[in-house]
């Protein structure tokens, strides 16, 4: 359960940097106690009472859908005055679309399943990532770090204006809580690198998650985050794939799956497989900050 160490550490950094009467950051660290409670409730089922499942499969989804819903009505309902620089619209109920600047795809309640989607989808991908030493939170950290810069252009109207994407005026705050999250992810890799000494567990995996999508949809990028966790969508698809396809033929293609166990069948050193995820995740990272140019 060493989740509870990084969100303990993220807790007091935004207690002491941020503005803790900001409704945005209250939203991040509501969503990230939420998912961090519904990893522990998993990971003492799985320890305390010696229940190797732990919580089911759908009762985490729905626990999961639950969180996203609540978020995504949140920004639904609420006047937030997140504002699309060309149109001059107002608030959440809009997709962006990466690439185009001025393609903005109004949904209406549908936002509010996108949220939840979002949310379902985002933290568990990252638990299914956690599967080597250090490999989850070092993915989590070129993710992080690129919505922090996001949060940073967001949070200027002029820096919004001239890359096209909305201006949220609180996403300041968004800043501190996306460096408070990289900084505790640092700290956590010290003990997490392999060999690691200590593990997140679902605690840490799902509180992560939930952080990385609630980011995204504040900030109305969330078709962004496919790109810049790209590496997590990759972790869930093998994981989607292996399944379907051995459900479908009666052979796996893979040796194992999430994927980068496959990659450990094949005789390559762990560590090798974490730098090169870690490459591979922030590279995308920086792929997904250049679309910001390429409108």
């Amino acid at each position: 359960m060493g989740g509870l160490m990084i969100l303990t550490s993220m807790l007091l950094s935004v207690a002491v940097f941020g503005d803790i009467t900001s409704d945005m950051l209250l939203l991040l660290i509501a969503v990230s106690v939420g998912f961090c409670a519904l990893g522990f409730w998993d990971d003492y089922l799985t320890v305390a009472e010696r229940n190797h499942r732990g919580v089911s499969a759908r009762t985490k989804l729905a626990w999961q859908g639950a969180f996203g819903i609540a978020l995504g009505l949140t920004l639904w309902v609420g006047d937030w005055p997140v504002t699309y620089q060309l149109t001059g619209d107002t608030g959440y109920a809009y997709l962006l679309v990466p690439f185009l600047k001025n393609l903005y795809i109004p949904l209406g309640f549908g936002f509010v399943a996108l949220a939840a989607m979002v949310m379902m989808c985002t933290s568990n991908a990252v638990n299914l990532t956690d599967g080597l030493d250090g490999l989850a939170i070092g993915v989590t950290l070129a993710t992080a770090t690129a919505f922090t810069v996001l949060a940073y252009l967001a949070s200027r109207v002029d820096y919004s204006a001239y890359l096209f994407i909305p201006y949220v005026p609180q996403a300041g705050e968004i800043v501190v809580f996306g460096c408070a999250l990289v900084g505790a992810s640092l700290g956590f890799l010290w003990f997490n690198s392999h060999p690691a000494q200590v593990f997140m567990g679902d605690t840490g995996s799902m509180m992560l998650g939930g952080a990385l999508g609630a980011m995204a949809l504040l900030l109305k990028q969330e078709l962004l985050l496919v790109l810049i966790g790209g590496v997590f969508v990759i972790e869930a698809a093998s994981v989607i794939l292996q399944v379907g396809n051995f459900k479908l033929t009666g052979r796996r293609m893979f040796r194992m799956s999430p994927i980068h166990h496959h990659f450990e069948k094949l005789g390559i050193h762990e560590s090798k497989i974490i730098i090169r995820f870690w490459t591979v995740a922030f590279l995308l990272a920086l792929l997904g900050l250049a679309t910001l140019k390429l409108r």
